[in-house]
């Protein structure tokens, strides 16, 4: 039995939408019209449109915040209802209707669905809601209701969230493992020095002879870490958190961006996964026929990185002097060379929009290509910095067994 998303008309003449089962389409009809509906439109719900409202409006949506996949499949969802024809509104209902109550989405699209109804649009009363639909969402939104292809605006709209979170899980996926490997080799070296280095420090006391330096360095380190373990649990918490804390500040936000870009193992990764954020925005900008300069600045404020966000809006303040938009975008030390001689070729066609299609698409698999490589170049350098750790200290521990043998062959 499959589900399917109707718009029928009552007996009375109202016109109502919702979504019914049934094993077919020609059973969804007699169904509508055993409640006495007529059958305007029906729109068979596809194996991966219910799969996708499940994960969606299902346990995803049981805390109150909205994550990407969700913003995602709602997007498709509702451009797949208005091109069959079904409203706004009604449209609205259908998916809230499919989800469950206590989700962040699903109480904005009551709310939104709510002020469309008193006459506002749909643009508008996107925007009331700021942390679920961004500036781009709405500014394309707006551009869809006024060109009158909604429909179509949504599908670009569902592709680029669709892309951009990939880039995103690709760019975190490459910094994970590292993190991971570090704290893993941090969890076998404390154990290490706290329950290794003591028992072979009461033998060498035993011996009485005094001890190499770095076999006392490496004890001297271990009953540090075992008598002030509480100082440096508070520290290891500590700098993380204001770390953290001080990243969420602007000051702090525009330095870490700064340095992340330009640090010499990730920087190239995270200026990859920006150009092609930026080129892919302002692709699905203009294409859908927001202007140049709106577009440059929404996209150098949804470009979620500081430097970049500063290169577009010194590049937006030339072209509303009347210049082309690849002229200033060229001077920007963090703008390829690519990118500006492409764009450059574009203005002379008078097709931008594909251009920065293009752009976008040959930077996403370098995204794709660059996580790949540095996850293969980083695993094994962290392995090789663990066992260098790791010899050290098992050369610190075999020195007194080495002196203490050349002392009883000398004798």
């Amino acid at each position: 039995m499959g589900k399917y998303f109707y718009q029928a008309r009552h007996s009375t003449g109202a016109v109502k939408s919702g979504v019914v089962e049934a094993f077919n389409e020609q059973d969804a009809r007699v169904r509508l019209r055993a409640m006495k509906l007529e059958p305007v439109r029906l729109v068979q719900a596809s194996a991966k449109q219910k799969s996708d409202a499940a994960s969606a409006f299902g346990g995803l949506l049981a805390n109150n915040s909205v994550t990407p996949k969700e913003l995602q499949v709602f997007t498709r969802q509702l451009a797949t209802l208005i091109n069959a024809g079904i409203p706004v509104v009604d449209g609205l209902k259908i998916l809230i209707d499919g989800a469950k109550s206590g989700g962040g989405l699903k109480e904005a699209l009551l709310s939104i669905k709510a002020e469309i109804e008193t006459g506002k649009k749909f643009s508008s009363s996107l925007a009331q809601h700021p942390k679920i639909f961004d500036r781009l969402y709405c500014n394309l939104v707006e551009a869809g209701e006024e060109a009158g292809i909604l429909d179509k605006i949504l599908v670009r709209l569902s592709t680029y969230l669709e892309k951009n979170q990939k880039i995103t899980a690709q760019v975190k996926g490459a910094m994970v493992l590292p993190v991971v490997i570090i704290l893993f080799s941090f969890l076998v070296i404390t154990g290490i020095l706290i329950f290794v280095i003591p028992k072979l420090q009461e033998v060498f006391q035993s011996g009485g002879k005094e001890l190499p330096a770095l076999t006392q360095w490496v004890i001297n380190l271990s009953e540090t870490i075992k008598n002030k373990w509480y100082l440096i649990l508070a520290g290891l918490f500590a700098i993380p958190y204001f770390t953290i804390q001080y990243i969420k500040t602007e000051e702090g936000k525009r330095a870490f961006d700064g340095f992340l870009i330009k640090s010499p193992v990730f920087g190239d990764l995270v200026l990859r996964s920006s150009v092609a954020r930026m080129t892919r925005t302002l692709s699905t900008l203009l294409s859908s026929g927001v202007g140049l300069i709106e577009a440059i600045d929404i996209a150098a404020r949804t470009s979620g990185n500081y430097a970049m966000e500063e290169a577009l809006l010194r590049t937006k303040e030339q072209v509303l002097q009347g210049r082309p938009f690849a002229a200033p975008l060229s001077k920007e030390k963090l703008i390829p060379e690519m990118v500006t001689q492409m764009v450059a070729i574009g203005e002379q066609s008078g097709s931008v929009d594909q251009m920065l299609g293009k752009i976008a698409d040959f930077y996403e698999e370098e995204v794709e290509a660059a996580v790949k490589a540095l996850t293969a170049m980083i695993e094994p350098l962290l392995m090789i910095f663990l066992g260098v750790i790791i010899a050290v200290l098992v050369i610190a521990m075999y020195l007194p067994i080495f002196s203490m043998g050349d002392a009883i062959g000398g004798g």
